[in-house]
This record gives structure tokens, sequence and C-alpha cells, in this order.
């Protein structure tokens, strides 16, 4: 017989629940928003708890973290630079080598659609184990 698990406290899933109701406000409801974009986005995404305290989603590595702050919700992507953004949903950590973000403040809505392609680009790199996207040929 199989000697059952002892559970080692709340899932990361439970605990992103838990900040999202522990922020209450447009932080919480956009928070949730996204969250469920990036599940009809790709099913098979895994909810993890990171660095004391972050909610991130990965799938074969990290497509996003999702953090709060007082002014903004920011989604960061790992690999944003290697990713296409043709909608420029990207407004954040431009500068960078590997990352980009999404920085989403009160008031404001992400396109959904957009931003559920944006995920399944970012499936398809870590898919892909490239750390850019193949160059297009030239015609």
């Amino acid at each position: 017989m199989k000697k059952q698990s002892v559970s080692q406290g709340p899932s990361a899933s439970e605990l992103i629940s838990e900040r999202i109701a522990e922020l209450g406000d447009w932080r919480g409801e956009t928070l949730s928003r996204v969250r469920k974009l990036i599940q009809e986005a790709d099913p098979e995404v895994v909810e993890e708890w990171k660095w004391m305290g972050t909610p991130v989603w990965s799938h074969d590595g990290i497509l996003c973290t999702g953090e709060s702050y007082k002014k903004a919700v920011k989604l960061t992507f790992i690999k944003g630079a290697s990713l296409e953004d043709p909608d420029h949903l990207f407004n954040a950590s431009l500068d960078g080598n590997a990352r980009r973000a999404i920085d989403i403040r009160e008031g404001e809505e992400v396109d959904a659609s957009a931003f559920k392609a944006l995920i399944r680009r970012a499936v398809d790199l870590n898919r892909s184990g490239q750390s850019k996207p193949p160059k297009k040929a030239k015609s």
C-alpha cells in the first residue's frame, strides 16, 4: 500500500488566489483577469509561486511573472525580447536583452486576443528550446 503524501501547505494556485483576494482592489481584479487569459491561451500552463511571493506561469520554462505594485500590475516575460509583439503590448523593461514587461495601470485593459496570442508565442518559444525566434528567410 502506498503512503499518502503529507500536504506541504497550500498549492501555488491557492497562493495566487490568496494574493488576488488580499489585494482586494483593481490590482487583484487585473491579476485575476490576466490569470484567466493565460489559462485560456494555454490550458496546460503550470502556476508556480517563486521568489518569496511572486505568481509565475510556466510551460516548458517560465512564460511570465505577475507582480503587483501600488500603481501597476507588471507582467514580466522572461524571454520577451525574443517574442514578436505586433500589437505592441510590451510597454516596460524595453531596454534589456531578455525581458520585456506589460505594465497595466488602474483603469487600463489589455487586449485579450493580442495577450493570448503573446502567451501562445511564449509557449512556442519555450517548446522550441531557442532563446530567439528563427530569422525569416530573405526573398
